[in-house]
């Protein structure tokens, strides 16, 4: 393969630290390369070294003759002047770049819903970030760099995104390099895997699933050689030991090979380990929605956020939020925990709960921005009781933050000169201090590297409350949750077969959309053959494909209904043995079981809709 870029013996240094030494990397025709590591390990830095936007201390890059680079960097750098068309397409006349199919694609997936007119600095962040991947894909590059390409972005730009990557260049031709924190899109786009740690950058076969299974094999392989050497370096110590008076008449090379031993022990990597804390006794009542509406005040008249939303939400539930930006997820987050009033319907709590929510802004840190990162911790208590039975130990605030991944020198960091990364994970801990029984998640994983991910993935797997969780990773959401529900419309929608089930709704919804508007327009006929065509150049070609995917979807459908059947027979249970004079005890029983009697139903449905397709 043709050689695009590269960098030999790069080494670049920092005021504190140095960050890459004699490293040597390449991009070549047909790779497409993800970047991972830890945050502040030089992930951001190896691309702008790569792309030009930033000098090596030591070290060359060197660009094939003629070849373009496009990179979207984290920084907003458009133009708030400009309009969006402007900033998308430049001056280029509309005949040039409406008969582009891939600008008319690119147009279609990142910025449809904004207008075309706008000013760029009257757009939320989320917004421009569309705004600046548009004008970037709808360019001509033959290698692309993207730093954070799906900050801001919903789960259906995110999976456009991955199809237009796939596409972008015939098979063997570009190149592609990015960072980011989302493992099903590195999956899904890359082919090969950069970890970035250590001042090194170490290659890996495959995207994000075979860079795991590879750093497991090399780190057992590691662990193994370490264990023969600590072996070897206990037997040289027990020598060198064998009495003082004797030690002079040693062989000198034997004491020369064993200070080596001692002076060879390699430096820890940062380990990040969460430790589990003690949760709140959960009662049977958790939060229930009845009949709950939510408008709000705009520019444009008042706008219904939430209609008819009824969601009684059990103890022990691990549910996932899905929706487009801006359909209602957070104000769904804020009914739970109290920060939203319905405008209508009502919010019952029980009386044991008690909420703690991780916002997407970092806003608990502003009050503490000028303090010591121990001295936060310290405010709570002086030691915490972690984990569980035998491993149950009290830490103080110090081992804490240690075992969350800081380091000494950062101990003593105020707040504000944190990373974002740090001050993320800073945030979690003080929200798992509050020792809360019902965690409710607003896109956690903002700002989090793939090992801190991992590691609050373990977390979660282990919590022991009720857990609620909004984030466009699906990774995170299919990992650490056992049911996803979605907002479409204003409503709250169950959705069994999880995000690809919504991703194919948001689909319907939106072909049902455009026949209507074109049947208004008297542009198609009331069948809407046009859309039904379009439609079906959208399914997947393979019907084997379909029938995979529906026997995997059965699968899930059949866990659930065998859990959602067995709570069933619970209820069932409880209300037999409910004291028949408490009236509002079983009518609370009831509604709890026929919430959950019509979400077997709609399985049960679902269930014999896939069993036809796998057929």
């Amino acid at each position: 393969m043709a050689h695009l870029l590269g960098g030999e013996s790069l080494r670049l240094e920092f005021a504190t630290t140095v960050v890459f030494e004699s490293v040597t990397v390449g991009v070549s025709e047909g790779d497409r390369i993800g970047v991972v590591g830890r945050n502040g390990d030089g992930k951001t830095s190896l691309l702008r070294l790569l792309s030009g936007r930033l000098a090596p201390d030591a070290g060359r890059v060197t660009v094939r003759g003629g070849v373009r680079i496009g990179v979207l960097e984290q920084d907003d750098v458009l133009d708030p002047s400009l309009t969006v068309g402007a900033a998308v397409v430049g001056d280029r006349p509309e005949h040039e770049w409406a008969g582009d199919a891939r600008v008319r694609d690119v147009l279609a997936g990142l910025v449809a819903d904004l207008p075309w007119d706008a000013a760029v600095g009257t757009l939320s962040g989320g917004e421009r970030r569309r705004v600046a991947l548009a004008a970037l894909l709808a360019g001509e590059h033959d290698v692309l760099v993207l730093d954070e390409p799906t900050n801001h972005l919903d789960l259906q730009a995110i999976t456009w995104l991955a199809a237009h990557l796939e596409g972008r260049w015939p098979a063997g031709a570009g190149g592609l390099l990015v960072v980011t924190h989302d493992r099903w899109f590195l999956d899904e786009v890359c082919t090969t895997t950069w970890e970035v740690h250590d001042g090194v950058v170490e290659p890996f076969e495959g995207g994000y699933a075979a860079y795991v299974l590879q750093r497991v094999e090399r780190d057992r392989m590691a662990a193994a050689a370490e264990a023969r050497r600590q072996n070897l370096l206990r037997k040289e110590l027990a020598w060198l030991r064998r009495g003082a008076p004797a030690r002079t008449s040693k062989p000198r090379f034997r004491i020369e090979a064993a200070n080596a031993l001692i002076a060879d022990v390699p430096p820890l990597r940062n380990p990040t380990e969460l430790a589990r804390l003690a949760t709140a006794r959960l009662g049977k009542d958790v939060v229930d929605l009845v009949d709950v509406s939510v408008t709000f005040d705009g520019a444009e008249g008042p706008r219904e956020v939430l209609r008819g939303v009824t969601w009684l939400l059990g103890p022990g539930e691990r549910t996932g939020i899905l929706g487009a930006n801006g359909a209602g997820k957070s104000t769904l987050l804020g009914l739970i925990t109290g920060a939203v009033a319905p405008t209508s319907g009502r919010v019952k709590r029980g009386k044991t709960v008690r909420v703690a929510a991780l916002s997407q802004d970092l806003a608990e840190l502003a009050d503490v921005a000028d303090e010591r990162v121990t001295d936060v911790v310290a405010r709570y208590r002086t030691t915490y009781r972690a984990g569980a039975g035998r491993d149950a130990r009290d830490l103080t605030p110090g081992q804490l933050l240690e075992r969350l991944g800081f380091t000494a020198a950062q101990l003593a960091t105020p707040v504000r000169d944190l990373s974002g990364g740090q001050r993320r994970r800073l945030q979690l801990l003080l929200t798992l201090l509050e020792e809360p029984n019902v965690l409710v998640l607003d896109e956690p994983t903002n700002d989090m590297d793939t090992d801190m991910l991992a590691a609050i993935e373990d977390l979660l797997d282990t919590w022991p409350g009720t857990l609620v969780v909004v984030s466009h990773d699906r990774y995170l959401l299919e990992r650490v949750t056992d049911q996803q529900y979605a907002i479409l419309d204003g409503r709250l929608r169950h959705v069994p077969g999880g995000v690809d089930e919504y991703l194919r709704l948001v689909a319907r919804l939106a072909q049902e959309r455009a026949e209507e508007r074109a049947e208004r327009a008297g542009s198609r006929g009331p069948d809407g053959a046009d859309g039904a065509d379009a439609a079906d150049g959208a399914r997947p070609a393979s019907s084997a494909a379909e029938r995979r995917a529906a026997r995997k979807e059965l699968a899930a459908v059949e866990r659930r209904l065998s859990r959602l059947t067995a709570e069933l027979a619970d209820l069932d249970r409880a209300m037999t043995e409910h004291d028949p004079t408490d009236h509002v005890g079983l009518v609370a029983l009831a509604e709890r079981r026929d919430a959950l009697a019509a979400q077997v139903a709609e399985l049960e449905d679902r269930w014999l809709a896939l069993a036809e397709a796998a057929d």
